[in-house]
């Protein structure tokens, strides 16, 4: 008697949670890391984390890839760095522990040709990366967790909605993958038409200059809150690239859409797009050397801007409008506010040469500058005025700056296309 009594009492309990509780699988879906989860920080490219970025810092350690690099490491949330090199041979992916002298976890060799795009880290330790002809998920170790066939090389992936990864390659295909499962949602969507789909390598030695060759030669930009996403493209036979806008339409299909195409930018945009908090702007350097804001609803410019020199990197936005401009040879460190209508220029370093994206920390600026007594520096500022609040010289440091990485636990990354890393902990 007690134990079918035992029995239905368990019942009912398992009936009761079950009817309070519903659906709780959301907390499984796949999100972006907490850290900087790929290049340019957030699928949006912003270069912004609402972080407390340390003023002091130490460096800890610094080491080889023993390849190249043309992309910036990734950070997760537990001290675990990516990055995606290229070697003649051994490993080109690898995970190391930036709070352990740079550890290696694991390594992996890749099909070469996709050294200048990032890995993707999720809030699990998944990390998400592309090969030509593939984009690849691996777990916490170094077993594939799912491969997928794709026509070209991806550039960074992002995560769109948690559990939807956001795939384009290259030669302009754009796919949304179930994170989980890897299989494709919605339908593909061809931004080049007559590719060859045996051919994923055609025009990648064009994707680091950014020419005809290569399509898609810079990580798309996406914005949850706009539902859009932005992306260069190159046509085929065109004089000049033009900026792309998909529509993102959740539950829907198709799933994603092509909106608009702006060939508004003077000689083409260079590098990727950086969108605001709101998804309303998108921020582009064009060739030209102004820097283009223009409404993502149609592509239409809202204004330009003249540099003075060429920025070869995106520029960085906060949620507030403030802009600091990407940086390359002859740059000067600059920021600006987005008026609406116009930008205002809010201080200029002649001074100081960026080399990189300038990533930022709250207040704070994360920049690798050009030191002429010695090579390279990590530059840290105040965004508010542009002052030197320190600055630290990269030991043997040679090739360029391929960006500056900040960790959710404030430690800070930054490495050299000649594959130096180096790891910088707050002091």
């Amino acid at each position: 008697m007690f134990r079918r009594f035992l029995v239905l009492a368990v019942s009912a309990l398992l009936v009761g949670v079950s009817a309070g509780c519903g659906d709780t699988s959301s907390w499984v879906e796949p999100r972006a890391a907490a850290g900087w989860p790929a290049q340019y920080g957030d699928a949006a490219n912003s270069s912004f984390t609402d972080v407390d970025g340390p003023d002091a810092l130490t460096l800890e350690w610094s080491r080889s890839v023993k390849g190249d690099l043309a992309a910036q490491v990734a950070l997760d949330s537990e001290g675990h760095l990516a990055a995606n090199a290229r070697s003649d041979a051994g490993c080109s992916l690898m995970v190391w522990e930036t709070d352990n002298d740079g550890r290696q976890r694991w390594c992996s060799r890749l099909f070469p040709g996709g050294d200048w795009s990032s890995p993707l880290f999720d809030g699990f330790g998944n990390l998400y990366v592309g090969q030509p002809g593939a984009i690849l998920s691996f777990p916490l170790t170094q077993w594939i967790r799912w491969r997928r066939l794709v026509i070209g090389m991806p550039t960074t992936p992002r995560i769109m909605a948690p559990g939807q990864l956001l795939v384009v390659t290259h030669l302009g295909q754009v796919l949304v993958f179930d994170a989980h499962r890897g299989t494709v949602e919605g339908t593909p969507i061809d931004l080049v038409t007559g590719l060859d789909p045996r051919n994923s390598e055609r025009g990648l030695a064009d994707c680091r200059l950014s020419r005809p060759g290569c399509p898609v030669a810079a990580a798309p930009a996406f914005s949850a809150a706009g539902n859009i996403v932005v992306l260069s493209l190159w046509e085929p036979g065109a004089d000049q690239p033009v900026l792309v806008g998909l529509r993102y339409r959740p539950g829907q299909t198709p799933l994603l859409a092509r909106e608009w195409t702006s060939d508004a930018v003077g000689r083409g945009p260079l590098s990727s797009p950086v969108l605001s908090a709101d998804g309303a702007t998108v921020y582009v350097n064009g060739r030209d050397g102004r820097l283009w804001a223009l409404d993502t609803s149609d592509g239409s410019p809202k204004w330009s801007v003249p540099l003075d020199y060429q920025p070869q990197t995106p520029p960085s936005v906060s949620p507030d409008g403030l802009i600091v401009a990407g940086g390359g040879p002859g740059a000067k460190l600059t920021a600006l506010r987005d008026a609406g209508d116009r930008a205002e220029v809010m201080w200029t370093r002649e001074d100081v040469a960026p080399l990189t994206t300038s990533s930022r920390a709250g207040r704070l600026g994360y920049a690798v500058a050009a030191a002429p007594e010695r090579g390279q520096d990590l530059l840290v500022f105040d965004t508010a005025d542009g002052r030197t609040v320190n600055s630290y010289p990269l030991p043997e440091a040679t090739g360029w700056p391929v960006g500056v990485s900040l960790g959710s636990d404030r430690r800070v990354v930054t490495a050299t296309s000649d594959g130096q890393v180096y790891g910088f902990a707050p002091e």
